[in-house]
């Protein structure tokens, strides 16, 4: 749990992704096509990638992939994040923690 707190707060974007989710990677595409530029861990390929996921499964994540954390908040997954969009509120929110100056 101390490596993910870690890994969560040096960074002001950072998504938790696995290579083979088709909803990670629409997550990731609505960041890049955002212009910000997350830190993009692919719990598949990385060292205690398991651990990191069950570390996620602990902080109520569900599914486990994608999840995304903004300034250090848990946002949330997929569905969370496509909601802030469609409202209107992530891209300030993005502005909020700097990771997007539009």
């Amino acid at each position: 749990m101390e490596k993910l707190q870690k890994m969560i707060s040096e960074k002001s974007v950072v998504i938790f992704s696995k290579n083979s989710c088709c909803m990670s990677h629409t997550i990731k595409t609505l960041f890049l096509d955002l212009g910000v530029n997350p830190t993009i861990y692919e719990l598949d390929e990385i060292n205690r990638g398991r651990e990191i996921e069950q570390a996620l499964a602990q902080l109520g994540c569900s599914p486990t992939v994608p999840v995304v954390f903004i300034g250090g908040k848990l946002v949330g997954g997929a569905n969370q994040v496509m909601s802030l969009h469609l409202n209107r509120s992530l891209i300030p929110m993005l502005k909020c923690v700097g990771a997007l100056w539009v």
